[in-house]
């Protein structure tokens, strides 16, 4: 049962390259959380746009910021993590945005012994409009075909990342995937949070000729983990092949795969 009485400091990454069409936004939904007990971090990859202009606009709101260059993705989101001080750390990235009240819908769950809290995601095409609810997973085996990561939808407690570590600096884009099957494979404690907590723009990031260009981030995730060659192989085919089928099926227009995939 979550105890009413503990509200936990949540503290916010939000990384950002080059992000000025977008980071406003985003900046706003966090801001904008009337939760009390929060704290917003935001690292930039050394941004060449105006992007920190818009950052610096709202700097007496934001409680740490940093602008460097950095390895990846990944390397932002432990610089973060280091910077953070909240119970629970959060990542929204900057073409996404948290929803209204978020931040005490996931306090309301906080026990303090659960690792990992796991919100639903609304996930929005910005070229057709269409949105549908990403229902997070909480369990991903070595092999986690069906399952959902979320990401922005996932509140991590602080002492989780010290004990599982935080991303993998060698994987560009699916280090939240090997995040979740380590903490699957550690026993980690999970919990379902059955509400939508952001919004994520889905435009595109894992289309069928971009997966092909992530094949050796999935073999590094499968193997990571104590699969082998055929397991990634297996995977990564079925990734493929699930991106390539909805290819086909948007041909014919109306968003089908994802009404498929994902609840309205």
């Amino acid at each position: 049962m979550p105890n009413a009485m503990i509200q936990p400091k949540i503290s916010i990454i939000t990384v950002a390259y080059n992000s000025a069409a977008t980071i406003e936004e985003t900046i706003h939904s966090v801001i904008s959380q009337s939760y009390p007990h929060k704290e917003y971090i935001i690292v930039d990859g050394a941004s060449t746009d105006n992007t920190m202009e818009i950052v610096n606009k709202y700097k007496d709101h934001i409680d740490r910021i940093i602008s460097e260059p950095d390895r990846g993705i990944s390397d932002a989101f432990n610089k973060g993590i280091a910077l953070a001080t909240g119970d629970l750390i959060g990542i929204i990235n900057s073409d996404d945005h948290l929803l209204p009240e978020t931040l005490e819908k996931v306090a309301a769950c906080y026990d303090g012994e659960t690792q990992i809290y796991k919100g639903d995601v609304m996930l929005w095409d910005p070229t057709t409009g269409y949105k549908c609810r990403e229902v997070s997973s909480t369990h991903f085996p070595l092999m986690p075909f069906f399952c959902h990561v979320s990401h922005a939808g996932m509140f991590v407690t602080a002492d989780c990342y010290k004990w599982l570590g935080g991303y993998d600096v060698n994987i560009r884009l699916p280090m939240d995937l090997d995040f979740v099957i380590r903490a699957t494979k550690a026993k980690a404690r999970f919990k379902k949070i059955d509400v939508v907590v952001a919004e994520f723009r889905g435009d595109g990031a894992t289309h069928a000729n971009s997966i092909l260009h992530k094949r050796k981030d999935y073999f590094r995730v499968i193997t990571n983990n104590g699969g082998n060659l055929l397991h990634a192989t297996i995977f990564f085919s079925y990734l493929v092949a699930t991106q390539y089928v909805k290819k086909l099926l948007d041909l014919f227009g109306g968003n089908i795969a994802q009404r498929l995939r994902y609840r309205k």
